[in-house]
């Protein structure tokens, strides 16, 4: 990771962390980049559903025209359907105005290559280079990139018409329509509003939508992937058969079952590589998963005789894990889910969907079809952390999670990890019980604590 980008893309508090200038500049590269490589770039852009993406549209679509690209505005869509669009229209480039799951204050920029994943850390790395001033690593002896001129300098298109042909296409990736079906969607006034619930609609579901009406500072507030508890409450309260609901750019989905009860990342993963090994579309047999995913997930894997790997947290390493290994399937425990056939990225509404399918086609209750893996107890404790990188190198950390770690021998496992997106360091313990498991993240956390590093 750099110093402003992630695994996730460029990530800040909108005007502090992350600025218009920023904006500005690295659409400024892009279009620069692209010209360097000998041709007039087409870059698609689109943003959710934040106050400051207007901004930060404006911004780096204006850095693009001036280095000589052309813009092609989605406006208020989800990632999916950015990473759709670049690869069945064969844009240069995506850019992505989001910042996920984080509150409305917060903003990112998440840059698609033109294979419709996401962009590599060489070209960021060249960004930073250029954020930080530093021309002459690019090769320029200005004191700026050169703007275009003439006919050369770049326009922007109204690209509306994609986001029906990504709806047209989500349509067309399941095999039967959903009739009778009572379905809520928690579409976390985000860049789902607009798309989920026409979907469902139109496959013939009866759909129950919450949270679809974005003022610019509600997103993800008490409301989507990451506050389950409200489509909880949804489902049961209107006798709904399932629920799902989606993050702020729509590239995960959680579900819950007509009881009310959650099924995150690694159960929908279960269910669906069951589903999938059934009717022999599961490549190779394998599942791609992160660290973070359950013991229980893995148990019921090897029980069904589906073999799995593992790679380091991020939707962006599971894609590429399928892709050089030829993997159908793979996502996170938070919700990214990845199915090769139809998306290069986590999509929360296809995810939805194929979950739908197979409700319809085994004619069974999601409850029913997770039902196999049990999964052990799991908590997640984010501090707030000065230096990362510091806290997760420190010898009294490190010396509480493998006292931790020994402790639970083969009944739990313990994760220390840096985030990838915030100043934020994660503890994760399984074990066979709650109490054991809160008790081994506190006495983590409190080594944490005791380096001084943390915020307050």
């Amino acid at each position: 990771m750099g110093k402003y980008f992630g695994t996730d893309g460029f990530r800040g508090e909108a005007g502090i962390g992350l600025t218009a200038t920023h904006a500005y500049k690295i659409g400024r590269f892009l279009g620069w980049w692209g010209r360097q490589n000998g041709k007039k770039m087409r870059v698609a852009v689109g943003k959710d559903t934040r106050l400051s993406c207007y901004m930060l549209e404006y911004a780096v679509s204006a850095g693009i025209v001036a280095s000589g690209a052309d813009v092609y505005l989605l406006h208020v869509t989800t990632t999916p359907n950015i990473c759709f669009t670049v690869a069945l229209e064969q844009f240069d480039m995506g850019v992505m105005i989001s910042a996920s799951h984080n509150p409305y204050h917060d903003n990112g920029i998440k840059l698609i290559g033109k294979n419709g994943a996401k962009a590599d850390d060489a070209l960021t790395d060249q960004i930073e280079r250029y954020l930080e001033g530093d021309l002459a690593a690019l090769g320029v002896q200005d004191n700026d990139l050169p703007f275009a001129t003439g006919t050369d300098i770049g326009r922007i298109v109204d690209h509306e018409a994609a986001r029906i042909r990504y709806i047209q296409h989500l349509i067309s990736c399941v095999d039967c329509e959903f009739h009778d079906f009572r379905i809520g969607l928690d579409c976390a006034n985000g860049a789902a509003s607009s798309i989920a619930p026409a979907v469902f609609t139109a496959l013939g579901a009866l759909v129950y939508p919450i949270h679809t009406k974005p003022n610019g500072t509600n997103i993800n507030s008490k409301a989507g992937a990451l506050h389950i508890e409200s489509l909880v409450r949804h489902v049961r309260l209107n006798g709904l058969d399932v629920g799902f609901a989606f993050d702020g750019d729509g590239d995960r989905c959680i579900a819950v079952d007509a009881t009310g009860e959650v099924v995150n990342g690694d159960g929908i993963l279960y269910l669906l590589a069951k589903h999938l090994q059934g009717r022999e579309r599961l490549e190779k047999n394998t599942v791609v998963t992160t660290v973070m995913s359950n013991l229980g997930l893995y148990k019921a894997l090897e029980e069904s005789g589906i073999s799995y790997v593992k790679t380091a947290v991020g939707d962006r390493f599971v894609y590429e894990s399928m892709q050089q290994n030829g993997f159908s399937l793979g996502g996170e425990q938070a919700g990214h889910v990845i199915l090769s056939q139809y998306a290069t990225t986590g999509d929360g509404i296809l995810t939805a969907l194929k979950i739908m399918e197979v409700m319809a086609c085994e004619a069974k209750t999601l409850a029913e079809l997770v039902a196999p893996a049990h999964m052990l107890p799991q908590i997640t404790k984010n501090l707030s952390v000065t230096d990362k990188s510091a806290v997760c190198t420190s010898g009294a950390v490190i010396a509480a999670v493998e006292a931790v770690r020994e402790r639970l021998g083969d009944n739990g496992r313990v994760l220390l990890r840096e985030s990838g997106t915030e100043p934020v360091v994660r503890i994760m313990v399984e074990a066979i019980s709650e109490e054991i498991c809160q008790r081994a993240v506190d006495e983590i956390a409190t080594a944490v604590k005791q380096t001084g590093l943390c915020l307050p």
